[in-house]
């Protein structure tokens, strides 16, 4: 059965909805209050009767009519409460009695209206509509108060012709899925006859041919050379490379340390800016801090011979950019420029980065050079006729309709659309003692032009959350054309690990995380640096060296990937590949300040400089005489996954234990052990537990052989015939040889094999919620 293809998506828009149902409420805060955003009455919300978190409440709303729900968002009172409903759960469906569970989140108790994307698709892609939406509250903000809803907005598609394709095709998807799980049911349980009938009479598929030829060696025919070839086949096809790509990998690092010791190489920094030209196998470095004063030397390092280049010592004598620190710089791969923008210079104060409640300079705030230092803007040409050369496009960039002067923002450059994306950072205000932050703004190259753009919710609120933060992360995904901002700091230097994605063509912001940090993510910090892999969805994110004020605190260097192909994506720790031997694998010092950048060609990360912290006094070792300790170091980092033939050999491995142990039972020991010896030796891998399957399977060979070699001592208890003895030995085959088969299915794509779910387990799942 094939599902036809989708017609073209209409516009997301607010969704229209009622009042189906809730559970008891308190007082005069009914359900019907959440349809009116009026964050200034107090009254105007939702309150359940129950204070105590165990007892289960919910509201059901019911759309107008069916439709694709991609977003909610909860609105709040103008002040936190403690009643605010923090941690909740979304249900949708067509039925009231048939939902399905989108989303569990947490709300922040603040007066920021929060949306929160909903899983609106199944994993082939197929729209999910819905009629009906359940919001089911856990906890409130405070303890023993009544949990309150104040707004919830809707948005998603209710086209009416495009409805009618979308749920057509769902019913479609939810009939072969249904086929799917009962031809995976009958050909579990041996009923080859009704499956191969039913196999016969539908057009449904139930995996790729070269599962079922799988399945057909080695649970119906026990052809393990057969199962080899069909292996080695599928790893042909790229069967497994989902498998490998979502393995854990493991971070190999490596010191770049030039040709010779004297080779030149920029002095140590930090708060310096980096960028990539990936045609020409360069980085570009400008500027830093070394803790004595900004500077402004501008260097290039060849990848291909691992060589360092001084293009300027002094750029602002070419005429070019001042000496500074904390400013950011992107490449242009379509014109070959560079752009900087931002800068601390020495007039205001120590600066390398962002650190742990307070940024480094020691009084940035009380510098009077802010007034006298307006924002330029600056763009380095490497082709044309002009290369080499430095062009001042603009001396204020606030003259110009852009930011202010300002400082640990991030930039991203969109090269195809020739747009320069600036996000967040922190203004220079003279002697304001009050945080101000940039906003998110574009400047478009081929007119000269700056925008301060409006990122809003799905719902139409401002999001300004998301750019009022400074020492965060932003990278640029030119496929969904999508800027994706998290961590930072924010208000009262408090560290951020919340999530947005904002969609350039519809200057949407969608919060994907409010703390990634609880969903398996990184723990807080503002010295985190990322780097995207829009070819893979990937972002790898390097956490850094942070602290307080009141007490110093290292952290240990941990890298992160996060997934994004799905929404909210998933995050994975990276773990340090380990050397040779009891040799550690080199990485690199904890740090911040430091910069990185991303060859996506060659799939490497590149890290220099950045600052390592206080010196410490460590008795043996020599003390600095700067009070913190500078770096110049530079590294390459590349993720190791597992290989195709990785994949290949375990399934060889566990296919060769599972022939073993039916020689055990038919082959002469001889022949078994010789197998054992030399064929199922020379898949194991003796850095995993399979070294101890490999032992167990010597035991159970002995074992075997004890038991054929001792009398039954009253043959009479043998009521058993011959052939009922072989049907029970042959059953018991069989579900070991389907253990295996379903075993290697973790090898194969979602959409190449049977499905997961066993339709026994199903059934249990339905009678119990249909009674419960």
């Amino acid at each position: 059965m094939s599902v036809a293809p989708a017609s073209a998506e209409p516009s997301v828009d607010s969704l229209i909805y009622t009042i189906a149902g809730c559970s008891e409420h308190s007082s005069r805060y009914v359900a019907d209050n959440i349809l009116v955003d009026n964050p200034k009455d107090q009254s105007s919300r939702w309150s359940g009767l129950h204070e105590d978190p165990h007892v289960k409440q919910w509201l059901l709303l019911r759309l107008e009519n069916p439709g694709i729900i991609y977003n909610i968002t909860f609105g709040k009172y103008y002040k936190s409460h403690p009643c605010n409903m923090k941690e909740f759960k979304v249900l949708i469906g067509m039925e009231e009695s048939d939902m399905t569970e989108v989303l569990h989140a947490s709300l922040k108790d603040d007066n920021v209206p929060e949306t929160f994307p909903l899983r609106h698709t199944k994993a082939t892609g197929v729209f999910t509509p819905s009629r009906f939406l359940k919001i089911v509250p856990l906890t409130a903000h405070s303890s023993s108060y009544h949990i309150s809803i104040w707004h919830v907005a809707l948005s998603g598609i209710m086209d009416p012709a495009f409805m009618k394709d979308a749920t057509a095709r769902y019913e479609q998807h939810r009939e072969a899925a249904a086929l799917r799980h009962i031809l995976k049911h009958l050909r579990t349980r041996g009923l080859l006859a009704p499956y191969k009938a039913l196999l016969t009479a539908s057009d449904v598929q139930l995996e790729h041919p070269l599962v079922t030829r799988l399945y057909e060696s080695i649970v119906s025919d026990a052809d393990w050379s057969e199962a080899e070839t069909v292996i080695q086949s599928s790893g042909d096809a790229g069967l497994f490379d989902a498998y490998l790509q979502n393995s854990q990998p493991r971070a190999l690092w490596k010191r770049l340390r030039g040709p010779d010791f004297d080779s030149p190489q920029p002095s140590r920094r930090g708060g310096h800016a980096m960028c990539i030209d990936e045609d020409a196998g360069l980085l570009y470095l400008f500027g830093g801090f070394d803790g004595h004063k900004s500077l402004d030397d501008f260097w290039s390092y060849s990848i291909a011979t691992d060589t360092w280049t001084l293009i300027a010592e002094h750029a602002s004598s070419g005429p070019g950019p001042s000496a500074r620190s904390c400013h950011r710089m992107v490449f242009d791969s379509r014109r070959g420029c560079i752009y900087v923008l931002g800068k601390l210079t020495d007039g205001d104060g120590d600066a390398d980065d962002v650190m742990g409640g307070a940024h480094t300079r020691e009084s940035s705030a009380d510098s009077t050079s802010f007034q006298d230092s307006p924002g330029d803007f600056w763009c380095y040409h490497t082709q044309g006729p002009i290369a080499g050369s430095w062009e001042l496009l603009s001396d204020d960039t606030s003259d110009a309709g852009g930011p202010l002067l300002l400082f640990d923002h991030q930039m991203v450059m969109d090269s195809a659309a020739q747009i320069l994306y600036v996000c967040g950072g922190r203004v220079h205000e003279g002697h304001s003692s009050t945080a101000k932050y940039s906003g998110l703004y574009c400047y478009e190259v081929a007119s000269e032009k700056w925008t301060l753009l409006q990122p809003r919710a799905p719902s139409g609120v401002l999001h300004s959350a998301m750019w009022k933060r400074y020492g965060h992360c932003m990278v640029f995904d030119p496929s969904s054309r999508c800027l994706i901002i998290f961590s930072g700091m924010g208000d009262d230097d408090h560290y951020l690990s919340d999530m947005y994605s904002y969609d350039i063509d519809t200057n949407t912001a969608t919060q994907l995380y409010v703390n990634f940090a609880s969903s398996g993510g990184p723990d807080k910090n503002s010295t985190q640096r990322a780097v995207i892999d829009s070819s893979l969805q990937e972002i790898y994110v390097l956490c850094g060296l942070t602290r307080n004020r009141a007490q110093p605190t290292r952290t240990e260097s941990t890298t992160w990937l996060y997934k994004y192909d799905e929404q909210p994506g998933k995050w994975a720790h990276i773990l340090v590949e380990a050397g040779s031997g009891s040799e550690r694998s080199p990485q690199p010092r904890t740090r911040y300040g430091h910069q990185i950048v991303y060859d996506s060609r060659t799939k490497t990360v590149y890290l220099h400089g950045g600052n390592a912290g206080p010196v410490e006094d460590e008795g043996n070792e020599e003390v600095e005489t700067v009070a913190e300790r500078r770096l110049d170091d530079l590294w390459c980092m590349m993720l190791k996954r597992p290989e195709p033939q990785e994949a290949i050999r375990r399934a060889k491995f566990e296919l060769r234990c599972q022939q073993f142990r039916e020689m055990c039972d038919a082959a002469p020991p001889v022949e078994a052990l010789k197998f054992l010896q030399s064929q199922v030796a020379e898949v194991v891998d003796h850095n995993t537990p399979e070294t101890d399957t490999f032992s167990n399977l010597l035991s159970l060979l002995l074992t075997r052989q004890q038991q054929s070699s001792t009398p039954s001592a009253d043959m009479s208890s043998m009521s058993q015939t011959r052939s009922d003895l072989t049907d029970v030995i042959s059953q018991d085959r069989r579900l070991a040889r389907v253990k295996v088969f379903e075993g290697l299915l973790e090898l194969y794509p979602a959409d190449a094999k049977q499905p997961s779910p066993n339709l026994v387990d199903m059934v249990d799942w339905y009678e119990q919620s249909a009674h419960g």
